[in-house]
């Protein structure tokens, strides 16, 4: 992970999405052009919370969101996502 020193909006999260399987359960190896998006990543920062919407995702979190939720962002080589917290689904 970077070193990131700015900040995010209010209502806002940015996370780590997770690495995409390699591997089926029965051990098929899945190519780069099959892998599917990963739907699940750690929380890396957190904005404030909004005026009528508290903040419940926490730094470290691990989260579940949509297929096409979010915006992808590269910051020091490092993939990242930025999601509203209502685009997350469940948080682990």
């Amino acid at each position: 992970m970077a070193n990131l020193n700015g900040r995010i909006l209010a209502g806002k999260i940015l996370i780590e999405p997770q690495a995409a399987e390699e591997k089926t359960a029965s051990g098929i190896i899945i190519p780069d052009s099959a892998k599917e998006k990963p739907l699940a990543g750690k929380v890396v920062l957190v904005g404030a919370d909004k005026k009528d919407e508290p903040m419940e995702i926490k730094v470290n979190d691990t989260v579940f969101y949509g297929k096409y939720a979010g915006t992808e962002l590269n910051i020091d080589g490092v993939n990242y996502l930025l999601l509203s917290q209502t685009d997350v689904l469940y948080i682990a």
